[in-house]
Parts: C-alpha cells; structure tokens; sequence
C-alpha cells in the first residue's frame, strides 16, 4: 500500500525481471491479472494496483468535475514506488488511464500495452457517429437503470462488453463486487468520455505500444481500438481471436504471451 496525502493507493508486487505496472479496468482490484500472471510464472516483477474507489484504493475524483488527471496521479505514484523505468499494461478503463499517463510524460515508461480501451471519443472526433452512437444508446440505459436504483443495473455494461449473459456467467462474488462498486464504475464511464480530447494528442506517444482488442468483443470497442492503434506512432496492434473484453481471464495465456514478446522487443531496442 501507498500511503500518498490525498488517499491510500494499492501496491503490490511479486516476481523478478523486467518490472510491469498491471493496471486494472473498472469494477475489479489487482487481483483480476493473475491468471496472466501465473502464465507469466515468475519471470517479470509484476506491480498490480486498482483505480480510484476500488480494492484498498481512496477515491479522491470530484464527481461535479469528472477527469481521467487524478487516475493517472495514482498511477505515476506507482510508478514512482517501483523506481522505474516500468512497462505499463494497461486493461479497460485501466488502458485509458495507462495512455494519459504515458502521455503525460512525467514518469519513465519504457513501453505501453493497452488492452482494449474504451476510447469511445475517438469514435466520434473520426466521424464514426454510427458506432459512437453504439457506447452512447448502451451508457443511457446503464445510467437510467441505475437512477432508478436496480441493483443490477452495471449488468447492461458488463453484457455490452462480454456479450449476452456475461454478468450472469460471473461467480457470485464478482456479480456482487460489481455492483458494490457500480457507483464508481458510473464516474469512470464520465470521466472515460472526456479522453481523448482529440486524435492528434495521440501522436505525441513515443514508446513501444501494443493494443489488443478481442475479436468476439462488440464492433464499436474493436473500431475504437483500431482507430486508437492507427494513431499512436509504430503501435502493434492484434487482434485475440474468439475474445471478447474480459479476455485478461477469458485467454489470459494468448493475452500474456503477446505482452510478453512485446515487453522483450521494448527491451531488446532500448538495449541496442
């Protein structure tokens, strides 16, 4: 745990080798990549948080001003903790606050992995209106539903992204930890919508960068990543077949093999 003045942050690490910073998406903790991390075995010092509000992680976001800033002031202060340089791989909500961070500049990254964002603005600032309109009609009954008070209200994103009756698949544990933490899962999803600002603040990215996007997952994430991917200077892209969003657990060991070739070759470059 890192104990910063504006609310604890989670840290935890385990392994030896090149260090990664494993950043969660929404509704989860640290713990939704070990099955990437047991694939891994052993071979990379493997750093694991949760975003704002999840896990042992204070919230301190402004509900009135929503804004992916205070994200990244986390991550960097994880980043910080480990000494750096670090590859950062980042998973959902956790990919886009990955990029804001790596963006920003302001700790050593040595590569980006994103697996499929929700940088559903790109949709819309490169004329995609029919799939942005996608995110929107899915965020509009997510949000009614949840005003309303139904307590399964986060199942309409969680089947958006994994397909009809994901959130019913998922243990009683997990259904129950999404919606505890629904309300912060709400704020994520507005402080989402304000990033990027624009496609042309991706092509100041400039380190190594992998984004991944299922192939089973909904048209408009994979376009939303694609278009991610066509922006940012050099980016890998692959797609994990037969995947939809949760693929970190779904195909956690075609996921950690393409990060961990793409961590190598980072490596292996900034040998040279």
């Amino acid at each position: 745990m890192i104990e910063d003045p504006r609310g604890r942050i989670d840290y935890e690490e385990s392994g030896t080798g090149p260090t990664v910073v494993l950043v969660p998406g929404s509704c989860s903790t640290g713990a939704a990549w070990r099955p990437m991390m047991a694939v891994w075995n052993g071979c990379f010092r493997c750093v694991t948080t949760s975003l704002l509000g999840y896990g042992g992680t204070a919230e301190r976001r402004d509900p009135k001003a929503p804004a992916i800033g205070p994200e990244a002031d986390a991550i960097e202060a994880v980043v910080q903790k480990t000494g750096g340089p670090v590859h950062l791989i980042g998973h959902s909500f956790g990919g886009s606050v990955a990029l804001v961070t790596t963006l920003r500049k302001r700790v050593p990254v040595a590569s980006l992995s994103i697996i499929e964002a929700p940088v559903a603005p790109l949709l819309r600032h490169l004329g995609e209106d029919e799939l942005y309109a996608g995110f929107n009609r899915m965020t509009d009954v997510y949000f009614a539903a949840f005003e309303r008070g139904e307590p399964e209200a986060v199942a309409e994103m969680i089947d958006f992204y994994g397909g009809g009756g994901t959130f019913a698949s998922w243990p009683p544990r997990l259904r129950a930890y999404a919606i505890e933490t629904t309300h912060v899962n709400i704020l994520d999803w507005s402080c989402g919508y304000a990033f990027p600002e624009s496609a042309a603040q991706l092509a100041e990215i400039d380190v190594p960068t992998l984004i991944l996007w299922g192939g089973a997952s909904p048209r408009a994430v994979q376009r939303a990543n694609e278009l991610l991917a066509d922006h940012v200077p050099g980016a890998e892209r692959m797609t994990i077949a037969g995947a939809a969003h949760f693929m970190i657990a779904t195909h956690a060991v075609e996921v950690a093999e393409a990060v961990a070739q793409h961590v190598a070759k980072a490596d292996r470059a900034a040998a040279a």
